[in-house]
């Protein structure tokens, strides 16, 4: 399900210019927005047209808090409308230009394009970048989940138990410039505190009775299979009351040593049922989550560029355990595995299914933000691994994809979902001003 936004509409005219079809136009155009999923309207019913109507429109979209304008340019218009809703309303916007009409009687009918870039010029010279232009009929609704993903950042909270694992420098963020880039912020919490957090026995014998219905667990003894129940229940739960968006997880080395299980196969588990939770410790992998997840994005999760073959062009999406066990390719034997940190190391095992894949890498470095991000397909394969994981081709030559990694200092982990989320990120992009690579 998409993140909920709630939008600011306006129709901006001039009365030397049709505004009366502008006027119809603009009621066909609400009736459309209406239809949008998880979308509220606070739409300025009239054309605004005076400096009045402008001051008074302004006022109204900044009392109702709104996430983004769509400021539809009617008819040309007058330059100081736009300067004044941005002057109450400090949200992105959208600069909608609408086809010209026949013309009648030699005379243009709108000039939109026209006030389109005046709005555009006027607030780019007064250093306001977060506005994103289209000329269409209709509305872009990539800028719409645009506006999803930077509103879901805004309202994050963030969990990390522990910290990031042991050496892991790169996932390493601070806390006060992600809060100042998107809003999102981060509360510690202790291992211990997930390690003991009261759970009922009966939803532990839910979670054990579930492990058995989703997993081969024929390598699992008895403790093992109670602690991945246990764990899945007690995460669970600490999620839940926490009120978390995302939950970054030192995995590695207490993890095993202290609860029994390192967390790998309870979280496959619990990211299946729409949690969103990070391998060891990374905030910044948590965060491309929430966004993919913002948009649409079903069981985001996070993957390593474990493996490229230049020759055969593809590259191995692995990790030790912990995707998302609905994705399973519904083919190979999808099991439970206790294959590292000495039989602790419970894992799920399985290859991932085929399909269009998006790739997203929001990542802090050197005081800034910038974004990664790639397409892909996941194409069959046999289990021949432990863990979970896919092979991926690129739409371009592999070895083109992992330069861009590494010769940006890109952190190891990327969030993936299945089908095309791009556009969406690369206008939030351009709205929060961060480098785009890809």
């Amino acid at each position: 399900m998409k993140q909920t936004v709630r939008l600011g509409v306006v129709c901006l005219a001039r009365k030397t210019y049709d505004f009366e079809a502008a006027k119809r136009i603009y009621r066909d155009v609400l009736v459309k927005l209406r239809g949008l999923e998880n979308v509220e309207l606070v739409a300025i019913d009239e054309l605004v047209i005076s400096i009045e109507d402008g001051a008074a429109a302004a006022q109204s979209l900044a009392s109702a808090a709104v996430d983004g304008v769509v400021c539809i340019s009617g008819t040309f218009h007058l330059g100081h409308l736009v300067m004044q809703l941005r002057e109450a309303v400090k949200r992105p916007f959208l600069l909608w230009g609408l086809p010209e009409l026949p013309y009648n009687g030699g005379k243009i009918r709108l000039n939109s394009v026209c006030g389109v870039n005046l709005d555009a010029s006027n607030l780019y010279k007064s250093g306001v970048d977060d506005y994103y232009v289209i000329v269409q009929d209709t509305i872009d609704e990539n800028w719409v989940d645009a506006i999803r993903a930077i509103k879901a950042l805004s309202q994050a909270r963030i969990g990390i138990i522990g910290y990031r694992a042991d050496g892991f420098f790169n996932v390493g963020v601070q806390d006060n410039q992600l809060y100042g880039a998107t809003g999102a912020l981060v509360d510690h919490f202790e291992l211990s505190e997930v390690f003991s957090y009261p759970v009922d026995d009966t939803e532990i014998q839910d979670r054990r009775d579930q492990i058995y219905k989703t997993f081969d667990v024929a390598t699992l003894t008895e403790f093992q299979i109670d602690k991945v129940a246990e764990l899945s229940a007690r995460l669970a739960a600490f999620y839940r009351q926490h009120g978390l968006s995302a939950l970054a997880i030192r995995c590695w080395p207490e993890f095993a040593r202290d609860f029994g299980v390192s967390p790998c196969a309870a979280m496959s588990l619990l990211q299946s049922e729409g949690m969103v939770l990070a391998c060891e410790g990374d905030i910044d992998g948590a965060v491309s989550m929430i966004m993919h997840k913002a948009i649409g994005g079903e069981t985001p999760f996070l993957f390593d560029f474990s493996q490229v073959d230049f020759q055969k062009n593809f590259a191995l999406f692995w990790h030790c355990g912990v995707a998302p066990c609905n994705l399973w390719d519904g083919v190979c034997n999808r099991s439970l595995d206790t294959y590292f940190a000495g039989g602790k190391g419970v894992t799920a095992d399985f290859v991932l299914k085929s399909g269009q894949l998006s790739v997203l890498r929001l990542d802090s470095a050197r005081g800034g933000y910038r974004m990664f991000l790639q397409k892909a397909n996941a194409i069959p394969m046999e289990k021949l691994l432990r863990g979970t994981y896919m092979k991926a081709v690129f739409d371009r030559p592999v070895k083109e994809v992992l330069d861009l990694v590494v010769d940006n200092g890109l952190a190891h982990h990327s969030s993936v979902v299945y089908g095309d989320f791009i556009r969406p990120l690369r206008i939030m992009a351009k709205l929060k001003g961060w480098k785009i690579i890809e």
